[in-house]
């Protein structure tokens, strides 16, 4: 085959078929070969992996929180895909609330895209948002591209995305199940945590009591059964309670169409060893204990946990109070866009999973609950999106040294496998200190 733009020769390329050693072949941005090392491919680029690096895909995280506009001091596109981009991560959906205005219609939508189109290294798509009152807006938001609409069952954080009340939400799965599009759900019950003690002061444990596993398990329960009924499909976003799995798993025998996502935190921390004051590790819902943890990585590998995405939430320093460590008013989220892979394989590979495994959950299983076809894996046809990987090399994580905006998260200072040494999006390698060359994602894109 001649008239390539780019061929990566690597001895370890993980493919929808498992580790193998591969020549892959580029032109226009896509894939357009696969071949045994030794074939004979040329191009007009020729890079050769060293022996410790493997190809992946370039991940795809459907869990991301930008804030721009209206809160581009937490967090902007620029730094956002930047730590994407140098975390291995080519694609981003983002997150419709946290910017101002929230992406709960068409003119919002286009609000975001137009701060979006000239300042991100990857691509980027958008979650729609379903609020009280914007029911005749989500088939315009359909329309125009969104990948499927964001609800909360509690306040969110921000009053200017409310929860949708349980009067509300069978009728919004009914017109989603009518678009064909599906409804993620932020899943914790608000009158279990109104009941629940008051957050404050510098106790973690006030904090982990504050969002008790019972909220979690009570609102995926009433969110599944709605779904049985409507025959919508739902996705449970950040699973925190593991008690929540043998019900989902249940769910999903019975034909409910139903996903479930968790987050690099929690399969990487433990309320143990969270310190009291640390503030830096509030999310919600909350990291929970060891045990929980371990019975989370269970839920991945029997499949009831499909996917693992950051939820990338950061904030400024003030907002997270570490000055007083007061888990009762610091924001709650977790930055770790640009080191969750190497995160989640340091869990992995002490777990016996192996990078097929994390390929899965990190691109290949995010890539198919957006319907990005063309991501995800590498496979004829698909965007030539590779990370370039280190598995046995390691670091220690300065927070000082990401590139999102603000110098704040829980793994500052902790040991991790695995550097991401490339990141190529469509047959380009990306260079964050050059011209961003991110497109913008529609539904039904390709």
């Amino acid at each position: 085959m001649t008239e390539l733009d780019l061929v990566i020769r690597a001895r370890r390329v993980i493919t929808a078929f498992g580790e193998v050693s591969r020549a892959v072949g580029v032109r226009d941005g896509a894939i357009v070969a696969i071949e045994p090392l030794e074939f004979d491919l040329t191009a007009d680029t020729v890079v050769e992996l060293a022996d410790d690096e493997v190809l992946l895909p370039g991940l795809v995280d459907t869990h991301v929180h930008v804030n721009e506009p209206g809160r581009t001091e937490w967090e902007g596109f620029a730094s956002a895909t930047a730590a994407a981009a140098l975390g291995g991560v080519t694609t981003i959906i983002d997150m419709p609330l946290n910017s101002i205005p929230p992406t709960i219609d068409v003119a919002a939508l286009e609000v975001k895209r137009k701060a979006a189109e000239t300042q991100s290294h990857v691509d980027v798509g958008f979650w729609g948002g379903a609020v009280p009152g914007n029911a005749d807006e989500l088939r315009g938001l359909h329309d125009a591209g969104v990948f499927g609409f964001k609800c909360f069952l509690l306040h969110s954080g921000v009053d200017e995305f409310q929860p949708l009340p349980p009067e509300d939400l069978e009728g919004v799965l009914e017109r989603i199940a009518a678009m064909g599009s599906q409804l993620i759900v932020h899943a914790e019950d608000s009158a279990a945590i109104d009941r629940a003690q008051t957050p404050h002061g510098e106790l973690y444990q006030n904090f982990l009591d504050s969002r008790p596993r019972g909220a979690e398990n009570l609102a995926i329960a009433w969110l599944l059964e709605r779904a049985r009924w409507t025959g919508a499909r739902v996705h449970v976003l950040h699973l925190s309670s593991s008690d929540a799995l043998p019900m989902l798993a249940s769910a999903r025998r019975d034909g409910v169409h139903v996903t479930v996502e968790t987050c690099p935190h929690y399969l990487t921390f433990n309320a143990e060893e969270v310190p009291d004051g640390a503030t830096q590790f509030k999310c919600c819902p909350p990291i929970r204990e060891a045990e929980n943890r371990e019975l989370l990585w269970d839920g991945l590998g029997d499949e009831t946990i499909d996917i693992v995405v950051s939820d990338h939430s950061p904030c400024t320093a003030e907002l997270k109070h570490l000055d007083t460590g007061d888990f009762g008013t610091a924001w709650g989220g977790i930055a770790s866009l640009q080191v969750g892979l190497s995160a989640v394989w340091s869990g992995a590979r002490t777990r016996g999973h192996d990078l097929s495994d994390v390929v899965e959950w990190m691109a290949t299983g995010p890539a198919r609950l957006a319907g990005v076809a063309h991501k995800g894996s590498i496979a004829l046809g698909n965007d030539a999106d590779f990370c370039v990987f280190a598995p046995d090399a390691a670091f220690v994580v300065d927070a000082q040294r990401l590139a999102h905006r603000n110098p704040v998260t829980p793994y500052d200072g902790r040991a991790l496998s695995g550097v991401v040494r490339q990141t190529w999006l469509r047959g380009a390698r990306i260079d964050v200190a050059g011209p961003p060359a991110g497109t913008l994602l529609r539904r039904g894109d390709r």
